[in-house]
């Protein structure tokens, strides 16, 4: 299954909202709760504790 395929079933974490795929496609962005869900090796790393804020997130 490839990244984009993964964006219809995946849902952020935390608020269970959309996810986008990063314009850099190293992550799948939740614009609600402003964070990164990095891929790491091809794999999406889907937890809140490892997600990174997004720039401007307060």
């Amino acid at each position: 299954m490839d990244i984009k395929e993964l964006l219809k079933i995946l849902a952020c974490p935390k608020c269970k909202g959309e996810l986008v795929l990063a314009e850099s496609e190293d992550g799948f962005d939740c614009q609600a709760c402003k964070l990164r869900y990095e891929i790491r090796e091809g794999i999406p790393v889907m937890l809140v504790d490892e997600a990174r804020r997004l720039d401007g997130a307060e």
